[in-house]
This record gives structure tokens, C-alpha cells and sequence, in this order.
């Protein structure tokens, strides 16, 4: 199980992705992210900024030379 220092805010989340936190929230109403609900508070796994990064990656195109 994720230690509490592994949850990241909504906030900490979207600066880690460079991205804004409305962003994150939408992604969390469209469940394309995992998150933890501690009663009213909302925590992000870190482990969730490696995966969206790896899903997101796409080899580069090797030239052909001759």
C-alpha cells in the first residue's frame, strides 16, 4: 500500500505534469486516473505521473539513410 508521502494533491499533481489542476480534476470525474478519497480530500498515487508518462510515450521515427 502507498505511504501517505506517495498521495500527492490535485495541485502537486497537475505541477508535476506541468498541467492545470482542472485538468486533473476532469480526469478524475472521466476515472482515467486512480486516486484515494480520505473523506472529503482527494490524493493521487505519485506511481500515476510514471504510468501517464509511459502510456503517453511514442518511440521516435527512425529515418531511413542510405
Amino acid at each position: 500500500m502507498n505511504q501517505l508521502s506517495d498521495l500527492l494533491t490535485i495541485t502537486e499533481f497537475a505541477t508535476a505534469l506541468r498541467l492545470k489542476p482542472s485538468c486533473i480534476r476532469r480526469w478524475i470525474g472521466e476515472r482515467r486516473i486512480e486516486t484515494v478519497r480520505v473523506g472529503r480530500l482527494v490524493r493521487i498515487p505519485s506511481t500515476e505521473i510514471e504510468r501517464i508518462i509511459c502510456e503517453g510515450t511514442t518511440p521516435a521515427a527512425r529515418s531511413a539513410r542510405k
